[in-house]
């Protein structure tokens, strides 16, 4: 009688990551991200708003940008081909038209998605400056994060954004099984139930895709039938952990109230807080950023891998969780 024994899955093709998405903070200056905003491109974008009377645009032609359009169009290309990050500066802010504003340009960069289960697209985010936090780096599941900031308080620490390929990079140089380990998939939780296996690193289309959400690892390991990491598995995740921390790889970005943030979370990570404990109830209230974000599926999509999108974010087991930062 023949007996047949399993196959051993087959050993990633490990190789470094090149291009412009594969940069060091040093590597970059400001005009790597920036975009200044015109008066005539702002006027416009206002008077888009304007006809739309305080109502959220559906598609791209019901807040035309004849001439701001190309401009977000290049923001776009950055995202996709390039550092994978840029920021708006010089729009107009008016808290109450905050949102419709994102939802416009959120039209003209591709289709938006709820986030962790939620009905609503956009989300209000922030980023306390104190208490009993973690910082970790973290990915949605989408290809362009916008987040309109809202407040940026000085004593508020910046926006740190790292490259998922120069992260790769620098372990495959360390630790070349702990790389191995990543490309293979892990049990994440999905927000709406059950669990997605999905690994950090991977291929789409030909493409690097890089998508990191420790907090949707550790959920699914609260779920009793999922089955358990292996210590390897862990030790590869805290070296992800500590290489995206380390000093120089990480852009520190101030950003300043109007600015919309935008970033391809599939080639750039943003490090958010994780809070360890609840706030005690006497407790003065923390300082803040605070913004709005849209998550958005692009017409140049990677063809992410199967589950991320429906991934969306993990959902909270404890009365912690991650902020936006």
């Amino acid at each position: 009688m023949s007996s047949t024994s399993p196959t051993a899955p087959a050993r990633p093709r490990l190789i470094p990551q090149a291009g412009p998405a594969a940069w060091r903070a040093a590597d970059l200056r400001a005009s790597d991200w920036m975009i200044p905003v015109g008066a005539e491109d702002a006027a416009e974008l206002e008077s888009a708003l304007a006809s739309l009377g305080g109502r959220a645009p559906q598609v791209a032609a019901e807040a035309p940008l004849p001439k701001f359009g190309a401009v977000l169009r290049n923001a776009a290309a950055r995202l996709d081909t390039g550092r994978g990050l840029a920021v708006l500066r010089g729009l107009p802010l008016d808290e109450a038209t905050a949102e419709p504003l994102l939802l416009a340009l959120g039209a003209h960069l591709g289709r938006p998605v709820a986030t962790g289960g939620q009905a609503a697209v956009v989300q209000r985010v922030s980023s306390p400056s104190g208490g009993a936090l973690r910082w970790r780096f973290h990915a949605d599941a989408a290809d362009i994060v916008a987040m309109l900031i809202l407040r940026q308080p000085p004593e508020v620490d910046p926006v740190m954004l790292v490259a998922a390929a120069t992260v790769h990079n620098e372990m495959m140089k360390r630790a070349r099984p702990a790389l191995e380990a990543l490309y293979r998939p892990l049990p994440h939780a999905a927000p709406g139930g059950g669990v997605v296996d999905l690994p950090v690193f991977s291929t789409a289309s030909g493409a690097f895709v890089g998508r990191y959400a420790r907090d949707a690892i550790e959920a699914a390991q609260a779920i009793p039938e999922t089955p358990r990491l292996s210590a390897a598995q862990m030790e590869a995740l805290d070296l992800l952990d500590t290489l995206c921390a380390e000093p120089g790889l990480a852009l520190r970005l101030d950003v300043r109230p109007g600015d919309v943030l935008l970033f391809n979370p599939l080639q750039v990570w943003k490090r958010n807080a994780e809070a360890l404990s609840p706030a005690e109830p006497d407790a003065p209230p923390t300082i803040t950023r605070l913004a709005l974000r849209l998550l958005l599926l692009s017409e140049t999509s990677r063809a992410l891998p199967e589950g991320l999108v429906a991934l969306g974010g993990a959902p909270n087991t404890t009365d912690t969780g991650m902020v936006g930062g």
